[in-house]
């Protein structure tokens, strides 16, 4: 007697249960990737925002810098930020502690003299200074390692009556606590806080007034002829922090004051 073998089928319902685990699967799958795709965007959005934020506290640092190209220059021209001859207490000229910008050839040697001298400042006074020996990026020195003959580091520079500040000869200003024309240039609760600038005294050689710096031919309208009174050439550095650390602007120029002909420096 032959025995009919049955194979018993699932009922529908028991295949609906197998198929609920599938699902959820796929469902904590795509819960998965759309986290790692918003933590991908968030992260993007955060480091935009500190490029951003980087590059808004360079473009203040560079601002201020170039505000203390400018203030320096009106401290050599003995001048008021209207461009008015200074004449306030603040003033370079009414500071008895501080050099003096030289206006006449004989004044330049005593002046150079002296800065020479200052070999715990820097050699430099109140902002000025004479010409800088070895390495010129002073500011890229944070410490005393390694530093030759010469040499200073930015901690050196950066002290009072060493460097000067925005607005101390020209009487500048940088604004009140509630509406400052550049935050940068009204801090000076630090050393390294703010902005600073050098006035480098260079003489230049005499015979240097008689030559011809573009050669012209028979026609000397073309020529570039050096009137300087005295015969010096001055270098500015000016350093600006940000206000993030690590933030820095540094800007240099050179400037000359031409005389023409019936002017004198003032």
């Amino acid at each position: 007697m032959k025995k009919a073998i049955m194979q018993s089928m699932p009922l529908p319902h028991q295949r609906r249960q197998r198929q609920r685990g599938v699902a959820l699967f796929v469902v904590i799958v795509f819960v998965m990737l759309s986290m790692l795709l918003a933590l991908w965007a968030s992260r993007t959005s955060l480091f935009n925002e500190m490029l951003v934020g980087n590059d808004a506290d360079y473009q203040r640092a560079f601002e201020a810098a170039q505000a203390l190209l400018q203030d320096a220059e009106l401290d050599i021209r003995g001048e008021n930020a209207d461009g008015s001859v200074c004449t306030a207490a603040n003033c370079r000229e009414k500071i008895a502690a501080a050099p003096k910008i030289p206006l006449e050839a004989q004044e330049v040697t005593p002046l150079l003299a002296e800065l020479d001298t200052k070999t715990t400042t820097a050699k430099c006074s109140y902002g000025l200074c004479t010409k800088r020996l070895g390495r010129q990026d002073f500011w890229n020195k944070k410490d005393t390692t390694d530093l030759q003959a010469g040499e200073f580091d930015l901690s050196a520079m950066t002290k009072t009556n060493v460097g000067a500040r925005y607005g101390q000869f020209s009487g500048a200003a940088v604004g009140s606590s509630s509406s400052q024309a550049n935050p940068i240039l009204a801090d000076t609760s630090a050393d390294d806080r703010g902005g600073w600038y050098w006035i480098e005294v260079m003489q230049y050689d005499e015979s240097a007034k008689n030559s011809g710096l573009i050669v012209g031919g028979a026609n000397t309208d073309n020529l570039l002829r050096l009137n300087l009174e005295p015969n010096v050439v001055y270098r500015i550095t000016a350093l600006a922090y940000g206000r993030k650390p690590g933030t820095m602007a540094v800007l240099q120029q050179t400037y000359v004051r031409q005389v023409h002909k019936g002017d004198h420096p003032s």
